[in-house]
């Protein structure tokens, strides 16, 4: 099954092709984040009119890199939700389109399980089932993955998710946008032990998270003065580690109730550095293992859809309902990864 994804949920426009058969076959990514930056975050106006200028072209690239014609092509997968209505109405409008034209089957795929599903992309895939930490955006959840289109929720963000908090507390240092990789920058610069932060429900029973009390405590740090460059870089640093302890704490726990002696990591913040650190010397402590997706493959990128898509496409044609192509679409910017179906739709 060699299919066509399309993302376009937010500031990146994706595209790629991926064989069920021979794995990812090309793929072309536009970040808007120079865009974006003298505005400190995404204007989702801009960020619209930038997809419907990038997406053809970047169409294009991806098949030429994978060899082939649009024709060659089983199906087409784009992101249905969530994100930025009109963000998603320009990849789905493209999306259900091209597999309209071509005659082949379309399907519009969860974000959020296009980011679970990634570290499949990798020589070294996990196997399922497997406990899943997904810190995307303003996702922040713990899932249990019994096969593609099985999640049990584990655990989940109360308010603020882990990207927010990174996005949040750079902001209040001054830092550019995307806040998250310019906070990592400066905690490389800190010396520890000058700031203590709260590590909000580190050491409650169940597996949920929450940020808010974290941002709080930042913007009451920032308030009380910062006399120089080096105890923003110290504050920073505070800032990074007491998000990634209480993620890599949390994780551990899901693994150990969960059972599945494995973990996966995906997601925007699944690049930090730190955070690869503290779950790889847990896993070697606890005794499971740890997956990530590829570096490149963190952030929003078409390969996901693409893998998403094919893996759901597949499934339905083997189980003989293989939907039609598409004569309509729609997009769902509000989109609970528990209200997704199973893989062949039932």
């Amino acid at each position: 099954m060699r299919v066509l994804g399309i993302e376009s949920s937010c500031d990146e426009t994706g595209l790629a092709v991926y064989c069920t058969e021979r794995g990812l076959l090309g793929q072309a990514l536009h970040s808007q984040v120079d865009m974006h930056e003298r505005y400190g975050g995404v204007v989702p106006e801009l960020a619209s009119r930038d997809h419907i200028r990038r997406v053809m072209p970047l169409a294009r690239q991806a098949l030429a890199e994978s060899g082939l014609a649009p024709a060659d092509l089983d199906g087409i997968a784009w992101t249905e939700g969530p994100g930025l209505a009109g963000a998603l109405l320009v990849g789905a409008a493209v999306g259900a389109t091209l597999a309209w034209a071509l005659g082949r089957p379309g399907i519009g795929v969860h974000h959020l399980e296009g980011h679970l599903l990634s570290p499949l992309l990798a020589s070294d895939q996990p196997p399922m089932p497997f406990t899943a930490l997904l810190v995307s955006g303003g996702h922040t959840q713990l899932l249990a993955v019994e096969e593609i289109g099985r999640y049990r929720l584990l655990g989940d963000t109360l308010d603020d998710a882990a990207g927010e908090a990174f996005d949040k507390s750079a902001k209040l240092l001054g830092l550019g946008y995307p806040g998250g990789p310019a906070l990592s920058r400066l905690a490389a610069q800190g010396k520890p032990g000058r700031f203590k932060l709260p590590r909000p429900m580190l050491h409650d029973a169940g597996l949920d998270f929450s940020f808010s009390g974290l941002k709080t405590a930042v913007r009451t740090q920032v308030a009380r003065g910062l006399p120089d460059e080096s105890a923003r870089a110290a504050l920073a640093l505070e800032v990074e580690t007491a998000i990634t302890e209480v993620l890599a704490a949390k994780a551990v726990r899901a693994v150990r109730e969960s059972g599945h002696g494995r973990l996966v990591v995906a997601g925007g913040v699944s690049a930090n550095r730190q955070l690869r650190e503290r779950l790889i010397q847990a896993a070697e402590r606890e005794r499971f293992r740890v997956w990530f997706p590829p570096p490149a493959l963190c952030t929003d990128n078409g390969a996901m859809i693409a893998l998403a898509g094919a893996l759901r496409l597949d499934a339905m044609a083997r189980a003989g309902c293989l939907p039609s192509a598409p004569r309509n679409f729609r997009v769902r910017p509000r989109w609970p990864l528990e209200e997704l179906e199973t893989i062949a739709g039932r």
